[in-house]
């Protein structure tokens, strides 16, 4: 599958916002963002005229990027939330958020979604007892996320543990840092979820 193997602290840049995607390091004074707050390039100090459109596009692009979602993936998604009762957009950013390395990162087990992804994909997690190494997978109330026990010994598994204790969840997951597991209590309502997207631009790009 393609990924994107450049910095990303470049992608911050482009969007004009801080997208967290290097963990701690994005908190500090080294984030791109503060030092250099403009789009990256030759061109990325001058004005430019953004379209209705171009507007629309940047949202759209910012969600991908917060989410780690590539462009057809993140279509299939849209059409999925279209599909359900409700908001679109709420939904889009409700399907975003149930993504099984979004959930690991919001419960505190990785600094960042691209550490929890490959957290994931390395196979340190179970869901309900079984092992999931599927990033995309979508979980649901009542599921129960932790790290399997052959992974406790990991010395990545064994540093996340030691920052549980300080990592609030939000109120939607419920977190035991003792036993390294989580609880999906219920579907994100909007005021849960925290990005800074304005979704129903999506809604709109997508409905032209």
């Amino acid at each position: 599958m393609a990924r994107y193997t450049e910095s990303v602290c470049r992608l911050c840049r482009r969007e004009g916002a801080k997208l967290y995607l290097k963990g701690d390091r994005c908190y500090s004074d080294k984030c791109a963002i503060d030092r250099r707050a403009y789009a990256p390039g030759q061109h990325g100090q001058g004005r430019k005229k953004v379209s209705e459109y171009g507007i629309q596009l940047r949202e759209k692009q910012k969600a991908r990027r917060i989410y780690g979602v590539l462009e057809k993936q993140f279509r299939t998604y849209f059409e999925k939330a279209e599909r359900q009762k409700g908001v679109t957009g709420e939904n889009l950013l409700r399907v975003l958020e149930r993504r099984l390395d979004n959930v690991v990162y919001r419960l505190g087990f990785g600094a960042s979604r691209a550490e929890a992804r490959q957290l994931v994909r390395h196979g340190h997690f179970a869901v309900n007892g079984r092992k999931v190494n599927i990033p995309s997978y979508q979980v649901r109330p009542g599921d129960e996320i932790t790290v399997r026990e052959s992974s406790k010994d990991s010395p990545k598994i064994k540093e996340m543990a030691e920052t549980l204790v300080h990592k609030t969840p939000p109120a939607w997951l419920e977190l035991n840092p003792e036993a390294l597991k989580g609880r999906v209590l219920a579907l994100p309502s909007r005021d849960q979820i925290d990005v800074p997207v304005q979704e129903h631009l999506i809604v709109e790009m997508y409905s032209r």
